[in-house]
């Protein structure tokens, strides 16, 4: 029996604001949208044990990141590779990625994934948000 390549989503009843976005954006990260959910990200503080909000790292400084370390995205669609080194950020550094060149290798990691459907990245966002019960202000991030 063959694997089914319809997502299985696809049927489900969507905000009018999420039709929208889609219709611009499709499965990927506007600028507007990676601020939000960058917004959302907490960190358990290395010095403090506490948990902070993540200071975003910038387009410019990720892009940057990547230069200094050789390496090129070859699937980039909007602000996706933001949104991945923000979420590295968040919950990877110091522990399992312990420096920009693993931080950089990472993002290109998960952006060139060519086993991947393209928009999965933004689709695992919005999965954690549904899961999480965490409502996304749609209109708001066009």
């Amino acid at each position: 029996m063959g694997r089914c390549k319809m997502p299985l989503d696809m049927y489900d009843l969507k905000p009018e604001g999420m039709i929208a976005y889609l219709r611009y954006n499709g499965y990927h990260f506007n600028k507007k949208m990676c601020e939000w959910a960058v917004k959302q990200m907490r960190m358990i503080s290395p010095t403090t044990g506490k948990e902070e909000r993540l200071e975003m790292l910038s387009k410019e400084k990720v892009e940057e990141m990547l230069q200094t370390n050789g390496l090129q995205l070859e699937n980039l669609v909007g602000y996706d590779h933001v949104y991945v080194a923000n979420m590295c950020s968040a919950d990877f550094w110091g522990k399992s990625i312990k420096d920009e060149q693993q931080m950089a290798q990472y993002v290109k990691d998960m952006v060139d994934d060519t086993d991947q459907k393209d928009g999965f990245i933004f689709n695992r966002f919005y999965a954690d948000c549904c899961h999480n019960g965490m409502p996304i202000p749609w209109e708001d991030l066009l």
